[in-house]
């Protein structure tokens, strides 16, 4: 069992994109759970690089994403522990292929609309890190500070949720504008 230094952060970043359409027509479980592959790439290029929806032993829902964080091949497997209309909240245990090698963290993304007014909603999206056992003692086999390996998370990780929230926002207006 992985054991998570929830203490610790490694990087905590939101961002947030007005879109012009109602709240109500943006459903994230729906389009976070059937996002196309290509789609996800179009959402951070060149970082995105895969994705995908599938389900735990439990029966809860699962997203899939490969992507790279600053000079980081993330793998995540993301357990819906809220899969709503408006707010899902995914946590994963993910392998970081780094350039010194192979660790794990825990990512938790937390993916929100709220109306604004009848005509304009906010999307936020929100992203931490917390390393795990394994990921502490990885900075210690490589002499690695954990405030070296925070702020280079933070850098990057800021960076890439900078660049995928508004086109996170945009593909789910898309999404809710193609259900009419």
């Amino acid at each position: 069992m992985t054991k998570v230094i929830t203490a610790l952060k490694l990087s905590d970043s939101s961002y947030s994109h007005v879109l012009d359409i109602a709240a109500d027509k943006i459903d994230i479980a729906d389009w976070l759970f059937n996002l196309p592959n290509d789609e996800y790439k179009r959402c951070c290029p060149p970082d995105h690089v895969a994705c995908g929806a599938t389900y735990t032993d439990e029966g809860k829902r699962m997203s899939i994403n490969v992507e790279r964080i600053g000079e980081t091949l993330m793998i995540q497997q993301y357990v819906g522990e809220i899969t709503e209309k408006h707010h899902c909240r995914m946590v994963s245990i993910s392998d970081a292929f780094t350039p010194n090698g192979r660790t794990k963290v825990q990512i938790i993304w937390d993916l929100s609309i709220k109306p604004i007014d009848a005509d304009h909603c906010e999307y936020t999206n929100s992203v931490i890190a917390h390393p795990t056992e394994e990921f502490l003692a990885f900075l210690k086999e490589h002499n690695v500070s954990f405030e070296t390996a925070a702020a280079g998370r933070q850098a990057a990780g800021g960076d890439h949720n900078h660049r995928e929230t508004p086109l996170f926002a945009e593909s789910m207006k898309r999404k809710a504008l193609a259900r009419k």
